[in-house]
């Protein structure tokens, strides 16, 4: 994520008195199927004695894989489209919802997200949908991201 875009995404919640959340998603490489067939090695503590010499075929991703961030990436676009929101075509982290006269910015970084809404209505209906979706945490009104510490006032954010 560029910067430029972490500033932009903060400066529409401030300049329109939106709610902005930051999200956290646990285990988030694990929630991916994997499009290749992948083996490993039996690990220590887990090795069938009758069969040490097996592999495991992995059926999810795991962390590790070098595959796992783009799986995972695919894995929460393919869920964010679902439910409404356009992928940017200029900025692949940021994903947009447009419902009639409300709109929702959703930046995801590795498994941290910040969504911002038109309004709290809309911020906790999206919360929902990605919670019922993926194992997350809303961590509530933004505070800190990517090493940035954000502190918002009424009509200012101190980065």
């Amino acid at each position: 994520v560029k910067p430029t875009t972490i500033r932009t995404i903060l400066h529409l919640p401030l300049c329109r008195y939106w709610p902005i959340h930051q999200l956290d998603v646990k285990n988030a490489f694990l929630h991916s199927n994997l499009e290749e067939t992948v083996y490993m090695n039996q690990s220590p503590g887990f090795v069938d004695p009758t069969k040490p010499d097996h592999l495991c075929l992995l059926k999810k991703s795991l962390y590790g894989l070098k595959q796992a961030p783009r799986a995972w990436y695919q894995r929460f676009a393919q869920y964010a489209t679902k439910v409404g929101f356009v992928n940017s075509k200029s900025v692949a982290s940021l994903f947009v919802l447009h419902r009639g006269k409300e709109f929702a910015y959703l930046l995801l970084y590795v498994d941290d997200i910040i969504l911002t809404a038109s309004s709290n209505t809309l911020l906790r209906s999206i919360i929902s949908s990605l919670k019922s979706e993926f194992d997350m945490s809303d961590l509530g009104n933004l505070h800190y991201f990517l090493g940035i510490v954000m502190q918002r006032l009424t009509n200012e954010m101190f980065l």
